[in-house]
C-alpha cells in the first residue's frame, strides 16, 4: 500500500495549485504511521462502508480503500474532489474501484446524496465545523454503528466529556444522544502541513440506541441548548423562557425526578429526555 508523505503531499497541492485554507479546515496529513493508526483505532472490517469527510488530497483515503468493501468520500472543494480518484488510481489501483467521491458540502448532504448508506464514519474532520458535521451525519445516517474521528484537542475533549466536568456542555449531551463516545488519543501537530497552531485528538462514537422517551429528539436538544445557555444559572432558572416561567420549569424538572436547583452540567443526556417530556404543554 503506497501513503502520502510530505513530498507527494506538496506536490499534488502544487499542482492543483491548492492553497490550504483555514475558511474550509485545510490542515493535510503528512504522516503514515497517523492514517495507519486512525485505521487500526476505528476497527473497521471489509464489510464496512467507510464514509469520510474532507478527505483532502487522500492521505487517510489510501489508508482506508485496503481494510473496508467501500469508501464514500465527501469533499466540498471541487479540485481535490476530482484530484482524489486520480491519486487513488495511481498509488492504489487494485482497490481504486472502491472508491467515491461526493463532491458536497457535508453540512448539507444527505442520505440520498450518497451511492450506498455507510456503516462507519473515519474522517480527519474539518476542524471549524467538526461538531456540527459530526452531529448531522449521525442524525441522517442511522446506518452508521461507529465512528473515528480526529478534531481540535479541546472538542475531542469536550464530545467525550462526562456529567459534572468543567468542559462538559452541549456537544457532550448532544453526541451522547447517538453513541457512547470516549477520547482515543492525542495526535501531534507536526503530522500535518501546515502545522495547524492547536493539538488534535481522536475520538471513538460507537451507536447506541437513544434513551426512551416520548419527546422528540428536537424536544429534548432544546432543553439542552436552553439549560446551557445560561450556564451558571440554577435549571429553575435557565429553563424558565423554554418552559415559559421559571414555575413552568420547575415543574417540569419536578415531574422528571432532578431537583430545580441543579444545574445543566449536572445531568446526563437520559435527564435531559425526562424533563423534555415533562414540559408544561401551552
Amino acid at each position: 500500500m503506497s501513503l502520502l508523505g510530505p513530498v507527494e503531499v506538496r506536490a499534488l497541492a502544487e499542482k492543483l495549485g491548492i492553497r490550504p485554507t483555514k475558511k474550509l479546515g485545510q490542515n493535510f496529513v503528512i504522516d503514515g504511521g497517523t492514517v495507519r493508526r486512525i485505521v487500526r483505532v476505528a476497527e473497521v472490517t471489509p464489510d464496512d462502508v467507510a464514509i469520510e469527510i474532507g478527505p483532502g488530497l487522500g492521505s487517510l483515503t489510501l489508508a482506508l480503500l485496503p481494510e473496508v468493501a467501500q469508501v464514500v468520500a465527501v469533499e466540498i472543494d471541487p479540485a481535490l474532489a476530482t484530484q482524489l480518484p486520480l491519486t487513488v488510481a495511481q498509488m492504489d489501483p487494485e482497490h481504486a474501484d472502491r472508491l467515491t467521491v461526493v463532491h458536497a458540502d457535508a453540512l448539507k448532504v444527505g442520505a440520498d446524496d450518497l451511492p450506498v448508506l455507510p456503516t462507519a464514519l473515519v474522517a480527519n474532520l474539518p476542524y471549524n465545523v467538526s461538531v456540527p458535521v459530526l452531529l448531522h451525519l449521525l442524525e441522517i445516517l442511522p446506518s452508521l454503528r461507529r465512528g473515528l474521528v480526529m478534531v481540535q484537542a479541546e472538542v475531542a475533549d469536550r464530545l467525550a466529556a462526562a456529567p459534572g466536568s468543567r468542559i462538559y456542555g452541549v456537544p457532550s449531551l448532544k453526541a451522547a444522544w447517538y453513541a457512547d463516545v470516549r477520547r482515543a488519543g492525542p495526535v501531534g501537530r507536526n503530522v500535518f502541513w501546515p502545522a495547524p497552531n492547536v493539538d488534535s485528538g481522536l475520538v471513538s462514537l460507537v451507536r447506541r440506541e437513544p434513551p426512551e422517551t416520548s419527546a422528540t429528539r428536537r424536544e429534548v436538544f432544546a432543553a439542552v441548548d436552553a439549560a446551557f445557555a445560561q450556564r451558571r444559572k440554577t435549571l429553575r432558572a435557565a429553563l424558565s423562557s423554554w418552559a415559559g416561567t421559571a414555575a413552568a420549569a420547575e415543574e417540569a424538572l419536578v415531574r422528571a425526578g432532578v431537583a430545580p436547583s441543579a444545574r445543566g452540567e449536572q445531568l446526563g443526556i437520559a435527564d435531559f429526555a425526562r424533563i423534555a417530556e415533562n414540559r408544561p404543554r401551552r
